[in-house]
């Protein structure tokens, strides 16, 4: 297989699909790599890293597109790659579908296949190719929310950790998965005092079992989420539903309930944003404000940290990008149903049902798409 990697174009975007190891392992396993000039560059990767790991070095994204029969990319394909992609092609790279029907109707409009990083599942009920970056948008969550914090930038003037005779932050985070947890004990090193919600008993147990003496936690009901955002300098929006719409959990009349100047961090944002007045901002402009509150919606987190994320991003994809390659997509699929639950698109039919829920389009089950 011709396996292609162009370079990210989406704003302040500079991590890369393809590490050079993982050109190295795909070129050993007999297939054909081909990376756009400066692709790596980002994330500390050079043409001659690819080059000895056995990559092509190509000049332009249109050469990519033409070439390859498999595209691994980070982000979702922008409105110039999304008219270079053509039937029978494959995309592997995160799509986030449910907020973003421009994107979901080019893609089917491709007749390509596409399979989405972040529904792909494992056998513990995880996404193991989301959990990567979600740790890295954990960890880094509160590191800009109390950026976000600081006066000159609009916010409270509240140090996280306090001084000694003068309270620190308080902090909520809403949501305890991957991102939340991260979120949590990032926050509370920073000697913030956090609070984690959750609506998993199971989880709230988890949490207070391993870190009950790091941070608090509380039961995610309406009246006990606007409580705590109430008393909060920071609000970090940690919730998901795989693959669909986040849930809107503050609304813009309940802001003129919180802290003047608190700080809101939307790290769902790539799913649409937990807060009613999220919307996606970039690395280069980051911040906004909304009655008073300070919103940070940056939509690629991780892009901030580009080789840190790269690296990680890269160790959680080989596996099944070479599953793909090795075997071709169908197969793949029906040798593994979890990363059959990463198809979304295929030959101009949507395969994942909360997306077709978000944004009122028939879906077909993936098994049927296989078979078809």
């Amino acid at each position: 297989m011709m396996i292609g990697c162009p370079t990210e174009i989406k704003p302040q975007e500079f991590r890369v699909g393809m590490t050079p190891n993982a050109a190295r392992e795909a070129v050993a396993h007999g297939h054909d790599v081909c990376i756009q000039a400066g692709a790596g560059a980002g994330a500390g990767f050079e043409d001659a890293d690819y080059i000895a790991a056995g990559a092509k070095i190509v000049d332009t994204a249109e050469e990519i597109f033409a070439t390859a029969d498999m595209i691994v990319k980070v982000k979702e394909p922008q409105a110039g790659e999304r008219k270079m992609l053509r039937d029978g092609q494959l995309l592997f790279t995160y799509l986030h579908l449910a907020p973003d029907p421009e994107q979901t109707h080019d893609l089917l409009a491709s007749g390509a296949t596409c399979i989405a990083y972040e529904t792909v599942t494992d056998d513990r009920g995880g996404l193991p190719l989301l959990a990567p970056m979600s740790e890295v948008a954990g960890r880094l969550a509160p590191q800009v929310g109390a950026w976000t914090l600081q006066k000159a930038n609009g916010g409270r003037g509240v140090l996280m950790g306090g001084v000694p005779g003068v309270g620190p932050a308080r902090v909520l985070v809403i949501g305890g998965g991957v991102v939340g947890t991260h979120a949590a004990k990032i926050a509370a090193g920073m000697g913030a005092d956090v609070t984690v919600l959750d609506r998993s008993l199971t989880r709230l147990r988890y949490l207070d079992d391993v870190f009950g003496g790091t941070f608090k936690t509380s039961y995610a009901s309406a009246g006990n989420t606007i409580e705590l955002a109430q008393a909060a300098d920071l609000i970090i929006g940690a919730v998901l539903v795989p693959g669909a719409a986040a849930p809107k959990l503050i609304s813009r009349a309940q802001l003129a309930d919180l802290k003047p100047g608190a700080a809101l961090v939307d790290v769902a944002i790539d799913q649409g944003g937990c807060f009613e007045t999220s919307k996606a901002t970039t690395h280069q402009d980051p911040i906004y404000d909304v009655d008073g509150i300070m919103h940070y919606c940056v939509a690629n987190m991780p892009g901030a940290v580009a080789r840190t994320s790269t690296i990680a991003l890269g160790n959680a994809t080989m596996p099944f990008m070479l599953a793909l390659a090795d075997k071709g997509w169908r197969q793949a699929c029906l040798d593994d149903p979890h990363l059959m639950n990463g198809l979304n698109v295929h030959a101009g039919q949507l395969t994942y049902y909360a997306v077709g829920k978000a944004l009122g389009i028939d879906v077909i089950a993936p098994s049927v798409a296989i078979k078809g």
